[in-house]
């Protein structure tokens, strides 16, 4: 299968500061990536750079072939990255139609099709961001990304501090997008048990470096490992305090 990413020997950081430490990383088109690891070892970190919202102190960032280690945010999003930071990053001052047509770019994902995904969305499209429950906006977020139709989609705990019933309506969304249309994602989540089942391959970051990479099912059927990096703390179902 053709390669999508390459990162190679990336160090990067906020200031002097370094954080991601050398890491060598490749995708392939077509495939999801589990990015995984304790709070502050550098995954989200790691997305900033590729988004090139960090300083890259050292390596390189290849996209299907393009060297896009010194291209600004923009430049970057044009080549085919579509980001969900944390911070979600919607137009709270505009609608959610309004969020959707400022930034949707021709290809298969299209704003109709991004209603059909998320009925919510459809339902409230007159209203504004900032009328929306954090759930809504998760799933505006994700759309945003969606209707950009990027070649590489990056979303940062898409499921953190959301009530259990968004939670599963957006793995639903997720992983119809990642495992059954074969859009290639790399995902940053806190339960390795919810994302491992709907990536192909997972990686476990430890103080900024690569400390265990392979197949999510073989990491999945695996309890020790993922005790070992991850000390996991929520039982499969739990989900962590709603976010405001």
């Amino acid at each position: 299968m053709a390669e999508l990413l390459r990162v190679e020997g990336l160090k990067s950081g906020y200031g002097e500061a370094v954080v991601v430490q050398g890491i060598d990383l490749v995708l392939e088109k077509g495939r999801s990536l589990a990015l995984l690891g304790r709070n502050g070892t550098g995954k989200t970190t790691l997305l900033n750079t590729l988004v090139g919202e960090t300083r890259r102190h050292a390596g390189r960032i290849v996209l299907d072939g393009q060297d896009i280690s010194t291209l600004p945010s923009y430049k970057r999003a044009a080549a085919g990255i579509g980001w969900v930071p944390q911070e979600r990053n919607i137009f709270k001052s505009l609608t959610v139609h309004e969020n959707l047509t400022a930034v949707a770019r021709p290809g298969p994902w299209t704003v109709a099709r991004a209603y059909e995904m998320f009925p919510r969305l459809a339902e409230r499209q007159a209203n504004m961001g900032n009328q929306l429950s954090g759930g809504e906006q998760q799933m505006l977020a994700v759309a945003r990304a969606l209707v950009l139709n990027p070649k590489l989609l990056l979303l940062d705990e898409p499921l953190e501090g959301l009530a259990p019933i968004i939670v599963e309506e957006l793995l639903r969304s997720i992983a119809r997008v990642v495992r059954d249309e074969g859009m290639s994602a790399i995902i940053v989540e806190q339960n390795p048990r919810m994302i491992l089942p709907i990536t192909q391959f997972a990686v476990v970051l430890d103080r900024g470096a690569v400390v265990h990479r392979g197949d999510s099912e073989a990491l999945m059927a695996n309890p020790q490992t993922l005790d070992r990096w991850l000390s996991l703390a929520q039982s499969p179902g739990q989900a962590s305090e709603p976010r405001k």
